[in-house]
């Protein structure tokens, strides 16, 4: 006898095409990667960051003066000055602050890389979604035919005198009851699409997959944990403006130095003209007052932020680990009972042969049903927790 089982045969869809399933997901953050506005609009972001840093490194403005003064007795008297200068700092800040830009673009791209991959992997976790709802619809569906089936066998028995009304009208639920439940996964699964468009730009997402990427589970956690450690985004991000803070306090301690003018001045009196330089200094006695405080304050801010950033990392890593772990010997433990289920054709058999009652087929149906329910639930939980563990390879 021909031995096809639902659970048996959603098994089957899952393991084939896995790796067109992962190709299929990766065009999808590729096209997302390109049309999402929210990254168009935060690239622009970091560009206006990083000329707005590059400012910073300018000269001053150049100042041109003129004075033109006469006698208070003989207005014949005149005396005319014109004054050229540029005023500028010492000129080894000029390097320490082009190296300090250089590492707040840097820290820049590294805030940009984390935003990405926050886009990337919500996008992901919606072909999950969706792929899950494509699973639970082709069940549906199944589902579907079964009952449309049993309500027209049992409609015509009915009228023959072979079925009584408590059986039909159970049917008759049933029937309706898995249509209430394909409407709502049809409506979800097309909401879950309509963000997936919507996070490409509002361009239609061409995805068509029903089954998960082949993803295996860990069995060493410290290589895990170094490898994430080794690659999380937020704790790069946080190592630059880490060195950004620290080439600040450089820049601070560089300011005392004297700020200098140089120019060109001109004086004219009683037509006779005069040619001279003119050079300045300023020393900087308050306007740097505490800016070296500060900035060492502010460094030592943001080393606080990487360590708190280091244990949350960790602790959220082992919490992905045991959930991936815990589903994972689920899932195991479902795939060996459901090599050993009853087979629906079966029921179905038996029920129409009499050996069964309606509420005995009833009964087995609903727990066959609902643990290949639990079944589509954890392997989807199991794959977004592997998203999250590996998000930085997004």
């Amino acid at each position: 006898m021909k031995q096809i089982m639902i659970i048996s045969t959603a098994l089957l869809f899952l393991a084939i095409g896995a790796v067109q399933a992962q190709n299929g997901i990766d065009q999808v953050l590729k096209n997302i990667e390109t049309n999402n506005r929210e990254l168009q609009a935060n690239e622009q972001l970091i560009t206006s960051q990083k000329l707005e840093a590059k400012t910073d490194n300018n000269l001053p403005d150049p100042t041109l003066s003129y004075a033109h003064l006469w006698g208070a007795k003989d207005k014949n008297e005149t005396i005319g000055e014109l004054v050229v200068s540029q005023s500028f700092d010492f000129p080894s800040l000029y390097a320490t602050r082009n190296k300090l830009n250089r590492l707040k673009a840097g820290a820049f791209d590294s805030q940009a890389d984390v935003f990405r991959q926050e886009k990337l992997l919500q996008a992901k976790e919606l072909c999950l979604d969706i792929i899950m709802l494509r699973q639970q619809k082709h069940i549906l569906e199944e589902r579907l035919r079964n009952a449309e089936e049993l309500a027209k066998m049992y409609a015509k028995r009915l009228q023959t005198g072979d079925a009584n009304a408590l059986e039909t009208n159970k049917i008759n639920l049933e029937l309706l009851n898995v249509k209430t439940e394909a409407s709502l996964n049809e409506t979800a699964l097309r909401n879950k699409q309509q963000e997936l468009n919507t996070l490409n730009g509002n361009i239609p997402v061409v995805f068509e997959e029903n089954q998960y990427p082949a993803i295996s589970f860990p069995s060493d956690y410290q290589m895990l944990k170094s490898e994430v450690m080794a690659t999380d985004r937020t704790l790069m991000a946080l190592g630059n403006e880490s060195l950004v803070a620290r080439k600040q306090i450089a820049v601070n301690k560089s300011q005392w130095l004297p700020k200098l003018e140089l120019g060109y001045r001109r004086n004219t009196e009683t037509g006779v003209p005069f040619n001279g330089v003119v050079v300045g200094f300023s020393f900087p006695l308050f306007e740097n007052r505490n800016k070296v405080k500060i900035a060492k304050a502010q460094a030592l801010n943001i080393d606080l932020q990487k360590d708190n950033a280091t244990l949350q990392v960790e602790s959220e890593l082992a919490q992905l680990y045991r959930e991936a772990k815990t589903l994972h010997a689920s899932m195991e433990e479902y795939s060996k009972t459901f090599q050993s289920q009853q087979d629906l054709a079966l029921l179905k058999q038996a029920l129409t042969g009499g050996q069964i009652s309606m509420i005995e087929y009833f009964v087995e149906v609903s727990v066959i049903y609902q643990s290949h329910q639990n079944y589509l639930q954890l392997e989807n939980q199991y794959q977004k927790a592997m998203a999250r563990i590996y998000k930085s390879k997004l």
